[in-house]
Parts: C-alpha cells; sequence; structure tokens
C-alpha cells in the first residue's frame, strides 16, 4: 500500500515508523514532513492545511490511504475533502473534529450529556467576562474557544492575570480567530493524565495512559507549551479509575457523539484531571496528542495499519490491540527561547551516538536535512524517546542518550518521568 501521512511533527514521525513495520506498506509519503521523516518517507512540498493540494496529490499518486494528523486540517474537513473524491482517510471528519476544534462545543457537550467536568461560563463578550471575573474564586482558568496550538489555556491565580487573559484573548487577538469566544472555568486539582483511545464511533479502545509535561521550565514553570516530554504509563491511571473513566467518560463521549450526528472515527484524545471527586475531563483532542504518540505507539505491539483501516471500516471490535509490559518516557529538546523566540538553522550534533542504544528512538520534529546534516527548524526540535522495563529505567535511558546530543541554544526539561 502507498500510504500518505498528513503533517510534519514528531506525532507524525511516531505514526510512520509505526506504520513502516508494517509488511504491508509498500511506500510512505509526508507532506510537508521534516529532516528526520525523510529518512523513512518521500516528502512532498504540500502545507498540511492545504486540503486541495493534499486531495489532488492523493488522487494523481494513487495514494490507498491518508492518515491525518494534526488538528487544523481536521478541523478545516480535509477527512470529508478526500472521502467525496473517493480516497481512504484516516481522522475525523469535520463535523466530529470540532470536539477539539471548538471548546464551547466540547464544554456542552459534556453538560449535556452528564460527563464529568470543570464548571464553566462561555463569554463573546469581553466585558461581561470581565464582570463574571469579579465573581469567581481563583485560580481560574481562561481558555481560548478555537484552535491554539495546544497554547490556548491560561491559569490566572489572581483577578488582574484573569483580566489580562481576557485582553489579550479576546481584544488582542494573541490567538487570532481562536479568541473570539472564550471559556472561563473553575480552577482543577489533582494529576493529570492523558489517555489517547482508537475508536470506530462504536467500540472504544483506550491505549495505554500517558502523562505530558506542558509547561517550558522544571518544576512545572515558565509558559506552557505544546510539550516538553512524556511517559507512558502513568503511574496514578490505577486499573479501578480506568473502569470509572470507561463507564463515565470513555463510553458517554462516543455515545453522545453519535446522538450528535457526529459519530467519531479515528483517535480520540483524553485529556483528565484525577480530582477527589474521581476524574473529569479537562480537555478533548481529535487526534493523536504530541509528544503523546512518542511513548504510547512504541508501547503497541499490533500492526497500525491494520487498525487504522479497522477503524475505517467499522470493524475495531474485531482486532485484539494488545500492549508491551513495558514503559516509556520522551524528553522533547527544543530550541532555546521556546515557546515564544527562538533561532533556527543550527546543526545537530551525537544523533548516531544517541541511538546507539536500541532501546532509544528519536523522533524529529523541527529539523531539516541539507547536505546530510540534520539542521534545528522549529521550537521543539527532538524527541528523545527511550523504552524500559520500568519509568525509572526509561528514564535514566533517555537523559543518557540526551547527553549525547547538542545544539547550539539547546533547552530541555531535566525532570521528566519523575512526578
Amino acid at each position: 500500500m502507498k500510504i500518505l501521512v498528513v503533517g510534519s511533527g514528531g506525532r507524525e514521525h511516531a505514526i510512520l515508523w509505526k506504520l513502516k513495520q508494517s509488511p504491508r506498506v509498500k511506500e510512505l509519503y509526508c507532506a510537508p514532513g521534516n529532516g528526520g521523516i525523510s529518512e523513512i518517507a518521500r516528502l512532498v512540498p504540500i502545507g498540511a492545511t492545504d486540503v486541495e493540494g493534499i486531495t489532488s496529490f492523493a488522487r494523481e499518486n494513487r495514494i490507498d490511504l491518508v492518515v491525518v494528523a494534526p488538528d487544523d486540517p481536521l478541523a478545516a474537513g480535509m477527512v470529508d475533502a478526500l472521502a467525496d473524491a473517493g480516497i481512504r482517510a484516516f481522522g475525523p471528519d469535520r463535523k466530529a473534529a470540532m470536539i477539539e476544534s471548538s471548546k464551547v462545543f466540547a464544554k456542552n457537550l459534556m453538560k449535556k450529556y452528564n460527563i464529568p467536568t470543570a464548571r464553566y461560563e462561555v463569554f463573546d463578550n469581553s466585558d461581561e467576562a470581565r464582570e463574571y471575573i469579579k465573581t469567581v474564586p481563583f485560580p481560574v482558568v481562561v481558555k481560548a474557544d478555537g484552535l491554539a496550538l495546544g497554547k490556548g489555556v491560561i491559569i490566572c491565580n489572581n483577578e488582574k492575570e484573569a483580566l489580562d487573559a481576557v485582553s489579550a484573548i479576546m481584544e488582542e487577538r494573541k490567538f487570532g480567530q481562536a479568541g473570539k469566544r472564550i471559556v472561563i472555568e473553575e480552577y482543577m486539582t489533582g494529576p493529570e493524565v492523558s489517555v489517547l483511545a482508537f475508536t470506530d464511533g462504536k467500540t472504544i479502545v483506550p491505549m495505554v495512559s500517558s502523562q505530558d509535561h506542558k509547561r517550558a521550565y522544571d518544576g512545572d514553570k515558565g509558559l506552557n507549551t505544546g510539550g516538553m516530554g512524556t511517559l507512558a504509563p502513568s503511574r496514578y491511571y490505577t486499573e479501578d479509575i480506568h473502569k470509572k473513566c470507561m463507564e463515565t467518560i470513555y463510553l458517554p463521549t462516543i455515545n453522545a457523539m453519535k446522538s450528535e450526528g457526529r459519530p467519531f472515527k479515528g483517535v480520540l484524545f483524553f485529556g483528565l484531571m484525577l480530582t477527589n471527586d474521581g476524574p473529569k475531563v479537562l480537555e478533548y483532542n481529535a487526534r493523536f496528542g504530541d509528544p503523546e504518540a512518542q511513548v504510547v505507539l512504541p508501547l503497541l505491539e499490533n500492526d497500525l495499519l491494520e487498525i487504522f483501516e479497522a477503524i475505517i471500516d467499522g470493524k475495531l471490535d474485531t482486532i485484539n490491540i494488545r500492549w508491551k509490559q513495558s514503559a516509556a518516557v520522551c524528553v522533547v529538546l527544543a530550541s532555546g527561547g521556546y515557546p515564544e523566540k527562538y533561532e533556527k538553522g543550527y546543526e545537530i550534533k551525537g544523533l548516531d551516538k544517541a541511538a546507539e542504544n536500541p532501546d532509544i528512538i528519536i523522533f524529529h520534529a523541527g529539523t531539516k536535512k541539507e547536505k546530510g546534516k540534520f539542521l534545528t527548524n522549529g521550537g521543539r526540535v527532538l524527541g528523545v524517546t527511550a523504552i524500559a522495563e520500568n519509568l525509572d529505567n526509561a528514564r535514566q535511558k533517555a537523559y543518557a542518550a540526551v547527553s549525547c546530543i547538542s545544539f547550539k541554544d539547546m533547552h530541555y526539561r531535566k525532570d521528566i518521568g519523575i512526578k
């Protein structure tokens, strides 16, 4: 089979790395891809949000399957366009992807179907939002309604921070059109866990749990990022919690989407907070998380292509999905200054040495390859993933590999996998 994966980050590298292991895969393409992806797939110079360009390329090159990995093209209806052109595509259609592309839609869905989440209010007027802020206890969370590269969520510890957040999102339009409406919700406390799930709209199969580290600096300090590292499985996610989530969150969400005429087929991401009142939903994503995919996919024993096809065909219940009894830790190496201003184009050294250990997989996120050398080309540059029998050993292996790699202004957290 000829498969095209849409996207250019570490998540896409992880998906392609896993698909390459399928005996049925003949050719892999990636649009637009990155330096590391160029080692295993043919790069196609089409932007990830170019719905028409991707559809035309897939038709002209007789692509058998297109995997739409990022949030923006899913929200823009790329899967719908491919289906209309008679091309098999993996991922939710535009109506189902709204569970991520609109936080207001997601919150209202949870309220309607009694899915546990934080109390909230929605505003499309900044003055009304400011008046409401004067009445709430702190801390409080202010969220842009639309897609904001994982950065449109601001935790506010006092009234001034909350008022500033409203101004930044709704008036300065820090996140563009994503800030036309906002959600203001109660701040929940407890361990945060990510659970990705395969679903064909009827059956749902949660993957091994994982945990992201969103803040830029050690000790969960600094700005929110797209993710500075992950581990799997979570130390907090027990069998009892899993059963509770299945009953109160996972199945109700799939059934709710079906009832709303938006059956969800693809990977549904549940961002969970394990509160004293039980697990609650922080957010939904309509695709593999990044960097969560970089720890979850290496633990999957099945052929990923078989799972993708079963989901498209509505036959997920026919597959027995299995996981390695191992642990994985991924440390993200970022450009200095990320998630704000950073430079690009620095040579990356030590990759071969870091990858000498067979338990290490290096996923490229923001890289490009020029004249045989890998250069930095983004905020998050690499994800260094280690597999071991437990989290502590995986953590040690990951940091041993990280110590082999260098580029100018390289920044990473030293505490991934501790908490």
